[in-house]
């Protein structure tokens, strides 16, 4: 997806996209926690901006860095031979960062202290193994996207996310950037610091797994083309 911006540019396309996305997930979620009581409805409010915004981002942000925002995304490509080490460290640390200023920007638009470390508990098997699926469908939609349909990826994320924060018990953070600047927000979208480490693993292991079982899978449907051929 990328068309040859250098370095710079890509690191700050990853930085702004994370700092949007995180904004929204944050600012969204404190929005439906003001306007409704329901749960429910306050995480429907949570979840179709997130969806939204990451097609919006995607579309835009995507022809200059590939739009990962998200380490684990990120590591697949690196693992891919797609993606420099040295530039992934990078990319990392713009999304990290660019994270964590979203938070800020989220709480000061609400009027709130820029950073306040989240008291919502987010752990146990069943959270760990809701991030591994969510962040191994994430990187299946991205890889079988980028195979057969590269133009439809913004909505295929945007879709997959949205039905990822209902059919995943964590409600799918699925990006270890995220979940970092989550746990520095102590609202509606916020995670204990403390159940960082547990999400971020499930998370890093679940786009691996994913990324090995979609070289194995594709490997096989070209040699299957090939045969038919």
């Amino acid at each position: 997806m990328m068309r040859g911006f250098d370095l710079p540019r890509r690191l700050v396309a990853e930085g702004l996209g994370t700092l949007l996305l995180v904004a929204t997930v944050i600012g969204s979620g404190i929005m439906a926690e003001t306007l409704t009581k329901d749960v429910a409805l306050a995480l429907l409010g949570n979840t179709l901006p997130t969806g939204a915004i990451l097609v919006v981002l995607i579309t835009i942000l995507g022809p200059i860095s590939g739009a990962h925002f998200n380490p684990a995304v990120t590591l697949v490509f690196t693992v891919r031979g797609e993606l420099h080490p040295h530039h992934a460290a990078q990319y990392i640390a713009a999304q990290v960062l660019g994270g964590i200023l979203g938070a800020m920007v989220a709480h000061a638009m609400f009027g709130l202290p820029l950073l306040e470390f989240s008291a919502k508990a987010r752990t146990g098997f069943p959270q760990w193994l809701a991030e591994f699926v969510a962040a191994f469908g994430l990187v299946v939609t991205v890889v079988g996207g980028l195979q057969f349909r590269e133009a439809a990826i913004p909505w295929l994320v945007g879709l997959y996310i949205t039905a990822a924060y209902w059919f995943t018990a964590s409600t799918s953070f699925a990006n270890p950037a995220v979940a970092i600047a989550r746990s520095l927000t102590n609202t509606f979208s916020g995670i204990r610091a403390q159940d960082l480490p547990g999400f971020i693993v499930a998370e890093v292991l679940g786009a691996m797994v994913a990324a090995g079982f979609m070289t194995w899978l594709l490997r096989g449907t070209e040699t299957t083309k090939k045969a038919i051929r």
